[in-house]
């Protein structure tokens, strides 16, 4: 069952990421998510560069849904001072609802366009 659940979860995220993927002008914004963590990224995948990366462990919240809307507020504000202002999301096989979405909304408040 477990097993069946990982290997559907990377299926969904292969699948994602075989469309999505960040340019220099327009750098991937990818999730992921832990029982312990949520991690962002802000990656150019053509020079394979991290613009800007963030995690609830640095904001010293848990991974909960505002755990997850600070994390967005500070990736658009990081992503901001490296000069990115539009991004592809990239939810990473989560389904786009409860933190996911909210990190994405926070980010979109903080300026960040997806």
């Amino acid at each position: 069952m477990l097993k069946n659940k990982l290997q559907n979860r990377l299926s969904r995220k292969r699948r994602i990421r075989a469309k999505v993927s960040g340019t220099a002008e327009r750098p991937r914004l990818t999730v992921f998510r832990s029982l312990t963590q949520i991690t962002v990224q802000v990656v150019d995948d053509a020079a394979k560069r991290t613009l800007a990366a963030a995690s609830t462990k640095e904001l010293k919240k848990k991974p909960n849904l505002d755990g997850a809307k600070a994390l967005g507020a500070l990736i658009a504000k990081k992503a901001k001072d490296a000069k990115v202002t539009t991004v592809v999301f990239d939810r990473n096989a989560y389904q786009y609802q409860g933190r996911i979405q909210a990190l994405a909304d926070a980010a979109r408040e903080g300026g960040l366009v997806f």
